[in-house]
């Protein structure tokens, strides 16, 4: 069995009409176990899908979420295992945002 067979398989499962880009989620996920933490790569497909559901997102908009995911992952300064600094909330707004100030860098979470 290969990955589309077990999506296919897994939304017959869960009884869902979905359809999933499984190189977005790979490269993805993959982004968000290198840069973040081991387990992020999971969180960030669990969290992707769910604001895809709430939004009711199409592909393209999907396409721009997990842009975002992956513009967070990327500056991602504070890997595994990094001593935590208290953080701070940012807006989900603010990271849409092409270039971040230095301080900034170290606010998002």
């Amino acid at each position: 069995m290969n990955l589309h067979d077990w999506i296919d398989e897994l939304c017959d499962a869960l009884d869902i009409e979905a359809e999933a880009d499984e190189g977005l989620l790979v490269d993805l996920a993959g982004i968000t176990r290198e840069n973040v933490h081991p387990a992020a790569g999971f969180v960030t497909a669990f969290l992707l899908g769910v604001a895809t559901g709430e939004q009711g997102a199409d592909p393209d908009e999907v396409e721009r979420l997990a842009a975002r995911a992956q513009a967070l992952a990327e500056s991602w300064d504070r890997p595994a295992g990094a001593a935590a600094d208290e953080d701070d909330d940012v807006e989900v707004d603010e990271l849409a945002e092409a270039e971040y100030e230095e301080d900034e860098q170290d606010s998002l979470v």
